[in-house]
């Protein structure tokens, strides 16, 4: 099993050049919330995901291939609401360590400057459309922890219930909320 480290942030306002960015059709829902076990379809790739249940940063993960025939009778067994969503994969603010930080930190820095760490901009739609997530995944905890966001952020929600994917398919109503 691999180790998820990431953090999750409300977003003021979208990035001008959105449409520049690459982006995936994401499609996925939920068997298990608890721990969270989903099936995924992103763009022509099926998977099935095994989260921990423990942990707010930094959680297990592993992921399993499918082929469609296996998603598709799966998603029929998912509770709740199905999500789909754009996936926008957007560089990382060149702002987002101190100098320091990535002189001390050198795999930290060469996966910075390799362009390894990007923002993960979740648009959804359909039943949840309005809501705007940004994801950010690190290479260490330190890293996490040393992230300053963008500018376009809004909110730190790493570890809001509330903002889990898991616990949204269990809504039966969403409203976004404006500021």
């Amino acid at each position: 099993m691999g180790l998820e480290i990431e953090k999750k942030f409300t977003v003021k306002k979208l990035p001008d050049d959105l449409k520049r960015y690459a982006y995936h059709h994401i499609e996925q829902g939920y068997l298990n919330v608890h721990p969270a076990i989903r099936v995924r379809q992103e763009d022509d790739h099926y998977y099935m995901t095994y989260k921990s249940a423990n942990g707010i940063m930094a959680k297990e993960e592993y992921n399993m291939d499918l082929d469609e025939a296996s998603y598709k009778h799966m998603l029929k067994k998912a509770d709740g609401n199905i999500i789909t969503k754009k996936r926008y994969l957007i560089p990382l603010n060149e702002d987002a360590f101190s100098k320091e930080y990535l002189d001390e930190h050198k795999e930290d820095a060469k996966a910075f400057w390799d362009g390894n760490i990007k923002i993960e901009l979740d648009v959804f739609e359909g039943f949840f459309e309005g809501l705007i997530i940004a994801e950010v995944e690190f290479p260490s905890i330190e890293a996490a922890d040393n992230y300053k966001p963008a500018d376009w952020f809004e909110k730190e929600v790493t570890g809001m219930k509330e903002y889990s994917n898991a616990q949204l398919t269990k809504l039966e109503k969403f409203i976004v909320e404006k500021a």
